[in-house]
């Protein structure tokens, strides 16, 4: 893939991949800016924000810019994450300018209304109420205040409801007015889109953006001296379980070495945790493992639900498996399957227009650059045996290990004994 990158004079940078042979094209406006660049009292902002901007505009009403882009046949959507927010839009490419006009505008124009302010708080608190009733969903928000206690890492991206009463008009200009400015602006097209055409539309319409500065954030901290455990009970049909450990940051190579262990230990159904939990002992439906990684930290992950009666069963034989891998490499063929898994999954995802884009603004605002999809494979390739079990070894610690847990559990004295690696 040709990836092309232009930089504005204020500073917005513009990127594309041209996949002539797509007859649609997906672009986003990428804003280097999360729920850990939000103060305490008001987190939650930056999910608000992305909110309003389809509450209308000076141009358009909310309808209208949903008509917009589904009035062509495409679709609009936005998220926010730790550190970034992104508005993007898939359409056909005959409808390029069309669909840049309306992510420009909600970006540039929106009205920031009181009534729709106030109409969108309640919604946003519905959804939090909404994520509170998914154990599944929430005990992920656990693991992260347990992995990062008092800091913004371990807050919830849609915050909570104190702060979202905090969030009034003038702060939401305030904070938009600092954050969204060129210098931590990227537009990124992928699809049938020719470069020259993308930076020319986008001059013209985000050219008179203000520079500004890129905005900071508080640095992670990660003082762990033993296992931390984080119960909440609730009356569900299933205990919820999230483990997590500390590992380390987008920059690090390791991170090969840990999307490798992740895929032997749990990315699939040929991964030795669902082998053993669920096809071996049948103690759940589902278990995977997953990474994430931040400017300056990072966290594996393990999650599944179960039958309570069955949860200390489930936390002996996961520990167990940690422990397998830390002692003993994985033999090359099982290595290779991971290595080839890893690398069809992101060849597979890079076909999508949508998942270009999404590769485009995620490395642009997490390395600076673009990585060519080759060196993702080339680094993949280096990885030995011996560096999983060495990684797990590092990883796989009493010290570093946070769980968290949603369901039916009386005790907590019932877990802690049980959280102990070998």
């Amino acid at each position: 893939m040709n990836y092309l990158v232009s930089r504005l004079a204020n500073g917005v940078t513009v990127a594309t991949a041209t996949m002539p042979q797509m007859e649609s094209v997906s672009l986003g406006i990428w804003v280097g800016v999360g729920g850990r660049h939000e103060p305490a009292p008001i987190c939650g902002i930056s999910h608000f924000i992305e909110h309003m901007l389809f509450k209308g505009t000076k141009r358009r009403n909310s309808a209208e810019i949903s008509q917009a882009v589904e009035g062509i046949g495409g679709y609009l959507n936005a998220f926010t994450s730790e550190e970034s927010t992104c508005y993007f839009a898939k359409a056909s490419a005959d409808h390029f300018e069309t669909v840049l006009d309306v992510l420009v505008d909600m970006f540039l124009n929106p009205l920031f209304s009181v009534t729709d302010i106030e109409k969108e708080r309640g919604v946003i608190k519905e959804e939090l109420a909404m994520y509170l009733d998914q154990p599944q969903h929430h005990v992920q928000e656990l693991l992260s205040e347990t992995l990062w206690p008092g800091q913004p890492l371990g807050r919830s991206l849609t915050g909570t409801t104190k702060s979202l009463d905090r969030i009034a008009r003038k702060s939401i200009l305030q904070y938009k007015g600092q954050r969204y400015v060129g210098r931590n602006t990227i537009v990124a097209a992928a699809g049938r889109c020719e470069h020259a055409d993308v930076v020319r539309h986008v001059e013209r319409m985000l050219g008179k953006l203000e520079r500004g500065v890129t905005p900071r954030f508080v640095a992670a901290r990660n003082d762990h001296r033993g296992p931390r455990l984080t119960l909440q009970k609730k009356e569900t049909e299933q205990t919820h379980l999230a483990m997590g450990f500390h590992s380390c940051s987008r920059l690090s190579p390791r991170r090969f070495t840990l999307k490798l262990l992740s895929v032997v230990l749990g990315e699939n159904m040929s991964s030795r945790l669902f082998q053993v939990i669920r096809e071996k002992h049948g103690l759940a439906y589902s278990i995977h493992t997953s990474t994430s990684y931040y400017a300056d930290a990072g966290a594996f992950l393990i999650s599944a639900g179960l039958d309570r009666k069955q949860l200390p069963k489930l936390i002996r034989l996961v520990i167990a498996e940690l422990a397998r891998i830390a002692q003993r490499p994985p033999g090359e063929s099982e290595l290779r399957r991971a290595k080839d898994y890893a690398i069809g999954q992101m060849k597979l995802s890079l076909e999508s227009t949508t998942n270009q884009m999404m590769w485009i603004g995620e490395h642009l605002l997490g390395y600076g650059e673009i990585h060519d999809p080759q060196q993702i494979i080339r680094q993949v390739e280096t990885v030995t045996p011996e560096d999983l079990s060495r990684e797990a070894r590092d990883l796989f610690l009493n010290r570093n290990l946070n769980l968290a847990l949603i369901g039916p559990i009386e005790d907590r004295k019932v877990v802690e004994p049980l959280l102990r690696l070998p």
